[in-house]
């Protein structure tokens, strides 16, 4: 490799001063051209492992997607199949009863015979679900939270599971539910700073909402009053259900945006109503969390005027209202739908209010505490409790 070099170093010498300035250019611009091109294909190599990343991405993001819509895709089959065994149960049971009668007239009689089933329900007796005797004694302790939104709204957490989220329905109607974590962390954020929020496909109506076993049961906002089940994990519509009574009217007089109160305790979901055939008293009804049927029915002897919410513990509703007393609210009127309390039985219950009216009112039966809204304040009641038999 030596005698080659050893030539081009004497070719060179060979060479005028113009002829090497000329190589030494040319050999710079070579050189140069090498390192553009050099630098071109770092930077194309750079952008195409961008764009590899990114289309990677994609596809992950598409197939979490593809999954989510898969897990849904079969709840709503599940729940869908669930609807049609139900339908064709009824068909069944209307073909058994009416024999080949006319189109027109099977949607008559449709209607006439779940009219009848419901006059019926409200006639026997009701069967307990559990074997819960409980009942207030006293308010134990008041701890209030937060000021957070309207002076009217909804907080709960999910009345059935552990879970420690919380979920604020804020106002008298709208489309975003506000979820947080833990209650500390909703104490801790500054408005809805940390909360998720959730587009529900439906706007709600009133303050009459609850969180069940994993699913949002709300009032959709309209004339045709529509219990939504709303599946909280998949973010999809489960079921819904117009509510089978007619006419209705306010549940509570302070709370006029309220026509159907959803509530839950140890017994399952309950819904308080109220319609013009019985429009001083508030009604009851026994709702089944699953297909949102409607179980049994009650008129109650509590009254809508001055009331401001209610709740129910143990097949048990507590009506409360506003008293003289600016500085707190009471129970006045219980209505049990075993008939083991009376309101000549039942305890004075005073709630130590300090601000306006309780928009809602929400029973929690694994903590024993009730989730109340006053005048935008989010309030815990820690509740006393007793046997019924004691009273």
């Amino acid at each position: 490799m030596a005698v080659p070099s050893l030539l081009l170093f004497t070719a060179l010498l060979s060479l005028s001063c113009a002829q090497q300035q000329a190589l030494l250019e040319y050999l710079e611009r070579r050189l140069l051209a090498i390192e553009d091109r050099i630098s071109l294909w770092h930077d194309q190599t750079n952008r195409y492992a961008t764009e590899l990343r990114e289309f990677k991405q994609q596809i992950v993001g598409l197939l979490e997607n593809v999954e989510k819509e898969r897990e849904g895709l079969r709840s709503d089959l599940e729940n869908t199949n669930t609807r049609v065994d139900r339908i064709e149960r009824e068909m069944d049971y209307l073909e058994t009863q009416n024999h080949s009668p006319p189109c027109v007239e099977v949607d008559e009689k449709l209607v006439e015979q779940q009219v009848t089933n419901v006059k019926e329900k409200q006639k026997d007796k009701y069967d307990k679900l559990t074997d819960c005797r409980d009942m207030i004694s006293s308010i134990k302790a008041m701890k209030i939270l937060k000021r957070m939104g309207g002076p009217k709204g909804t907080w709960t957490k999910d009345t059935k599971t552990a879970s420690e989220k919380v979920y604020i329905f804020n106002g008298t109607m709208g489309e975003t539910l506000y979820e947080f974590s833990t209650i500390r962390e909703f104490t801790s954020s500054s408005g809805i700073s940390k909360a998720k929020q959730i587009k529900l496909p439906f706007p709600w109506g009133g303050m009459g909402h609850i969180v069940y076993n994993g699913y949002a049961y709300y009032v959709k906002e309209g004339k045709e009053f529509q219990v939504i089940k709303y599946d909280l994990k998949n973010e999809t519509v489960v079921d819904s259900a117009v509510f089978p009574a007619e006419e209705q009217v306010p549940v509570y007089g302070l709370s006029p945006e309220t026509y159907i109160d959803l509530a839950a305790d140890e017994e399952g979901l309950w819904a308080l109503y109220a319609t013009k055939e019985n429009e001083k008293n508030i009604c009851l009804a026994k709702m089944d969390p699953r297909t949102l049927d409607i179980e049994q029915m009650w008129d109650t002897p509590c009254q809508r005027e001055n009331a401001e919410a209610a709740f129910v513990i143990c097949g048990t509703v507590y009506v409360v209202y506003n008293t003289k007393l600016a500085s707190r609210s009471r129970v006045q009127c219980v209505f049990d739908v075993s008939d083991m309390v009376t309101n000549e039985d039942a305890p004075l219950v005073y709630f130590p209010k300090r601000y306006g009216s309780h928009s809602s009112l929400k029973y929690n039966p694994r903590e024993k505490q009730i989730y109340a809204w006053d005048d935008g304040y989010q309030i815990l009641y820690k509740l006393n409790m007793k046997k019924k038999l004691e009273v």
